[in-house]
């Protein structure tokens, strides 16, 4: 049961730079949701962000503790990758309901534990792809739906930014590098926007000076039927830069920014048609507060979100493959698949953007 004012109270699973710059002050911008609980593996940081958000802290060794609190209704997971299944199956087992950081797992046997877990219980599973609740994402799918340029042909897109050497990301292997991290974001858009599942998968990876723990820089091919094919490069080691371009038959769409968020950052896209260009601005929104007020919305009124358990697996599915191509130099084929779900207008959620609040034992992740 929600909180007595009708909101659903959340854990916060990890206290990391996105749990504490992001979804944290996100929570207090919606309506429908509050904050009653953190688990951390710090207790000097779990004890300095209960005092500023009024929470009860919890270490990790005490997370069945917590699950059997009657004081938490979902859990927001923000744990690096590998550790996503550790909280997200006995949670959604407890009957507790399950807002999972973007890739599931870091492995499609875990990910496919977590969905099987949502299934059995009937508690609900959202992965949190923010993008779904964005009004410039959900603008730009709409636009494509409705033959904005024809028939959907080629999408390119450029995703980089330098990681410090230290941060997690850098130091654990592929399912901790920029293809799960940051490739997850153009595979899920080039899915959605051709509203189709790639078959093919090709990838190339190289390694800097830098001595990372992980490939610096990806690059990867997707083919998808109809003729249709996707290409996108990825990098821990190079200038930020986060766009894609979308071309089809009679027309084609130059998305920059198309994954971020933050102050400043609204999805904006230019629309080129019969030689004329159009710009399409979104209003910056708390990206954050949007996913979790949806969430809520669909936990409250017992609907189940789009963004689901089946479009996490879809996307490890890809990052899977990837790895396989990187490993063996050769072009992966995917079991034909089918998403009936997209994502839709009724999403869209526009909430001002939180200030970002003092982050607690943090080392900012980027250069």
């Amino acid at each position: 049961m929600p909180s007595l004012e009708g909101k659903i109270r959340y854990a916060v699973v990890g206290g990391g730079w996105i749990s504490q710059a992001a979804f944290m002050p996100g929570v207090g911008q919606t309506a429908n949701s509050l904050m009653t609980a953190i688990v951390t593996g710090d207790r000097d940081k779990g004890a300095a962000l209960a005092r500023q958000y009024g929470l009860d802290v919890y270490g990790y060794d005490e997370y069945d503790k917590m699950l059997e609190s009657g004081t938490v209704d979902a859990v927001y997971v923000a744990t690096p990758n590998f550790r996503h299944r550790e909280f997200a199956e006995p949670a959604l087992k407890a009957g507790i309901h399950v807002l999972l950081e973007k890739p599931m797992e870091a492995s499609l046997e875990d990910a496919e534990a977590i969905e099987a877990a949502a299934r059995a219980s009937g508690a609900k599973l959202m992965i949190a792809y923010r993008l779904h609740c964005e009004p410039g994402t959900l603008a730009i799918v709409d636009a494509v739906r409705k033959g904005a340029i024809g028939k959907p042909r080629f999408f390119t897109s450029t995703f980089s930014q330098t990681v410090k050497a230290s941060n997690h990301r850098a130091t654990s292997g592929y399912w901790a590098g920029p293809v799960p991290d940051m490739g997850t974001y153009p595979i899920n858009a080039v899915r959605n926007l051709f509203e189709a599942e790639p078959i093919e998968v090709m990838a190339f990876a190289s390694r800097t000076d830098r001595d990372l723990g992980c490939d610096d820089t990806v690059s990867v091919v997707l083919r998808f039927t109809e003729g249709r094919q996707a290409s996108f490069t990825l990098s821990y080691s190079a200038e930020s830069v986060d766009q894609f371009y979308l071309v089809g038959t009679d027309g084609a769409m130059n998305v920059s920014p198309a994954f971020g968020f933050g102050d400043g950052t609204g999805i904006t896209y230019d629309l080129t048609r019969d030689g004329e260009t159009s710009t399409h601005e979104a209003p910056v929104v708390d990206q954050f507060a949007g996913e979790t007020a949806y969430f809520s919305d669909c936990i409250l009124e017992d609907r189940q979100p789009e963004p689901d358990g089946e479009e996490g697996l879809l996307d490890m599915i890809v990052l899977a493959a990837i790895e396989r191509a990187i490993e063996t130099g050769t072009t992966q084929r995917l079991e034909p698949r089918k998403r009936m779900r997209r994502p839709g207008p009724d999403q869209k959620r526009e909430l001002d953007l939180a200030a970002t609040p003092e982050l607690v034992g943090i080392e900012l992740p980027m250069e």
